[in-house]
């Protein structure tokens, strides 16, 4: 189980500035190559994660939640390249559980 609230605290700081904070270490925030998508690599409990900000252009539900003007992060274990949670407004959502 990750950590609701720090992947809350990823989510704003990706969105809202160049840097960000996890656990004391800082990281960058860096841009996508054709969609210019805000994206951060980070350590969170000694795993390699990816936050990803949502593409509104998708026909998903998250694309369609971004196109709405909701914040939509997308978190990526990098260690099994798996999507492990999302974050929408203030709510996170991890993928395989039932909340």
């Amino acid at each position: 189980m990750i950590d609701s609230a720090t992947l809350l605290a990823v989510a704003e700081q990706l969105v809202s500035g160049k840097n960000l904070e996890v656990e004391g270490k800082k990281f960058k925030v860096t841009r996508t190559g054709s969609r210019h998508l805000r994206t951060a690599r980070f350590e969170l409990g000694g795993r390699e994660y990816q936050a990803i900000e949502q593409n509104p252009e998708k026909p998903s539900r998250w694309g369609q939640l971004a196109m709405k003007g909701h914040r939509v992060v997308q978190f990526r274990d990098l260690g099994t390249q798996k999507y492990v949670a999302v974050a929408v407004d203030d709510k996170v959502r991890e993928y395989g559980s039932k909340s």
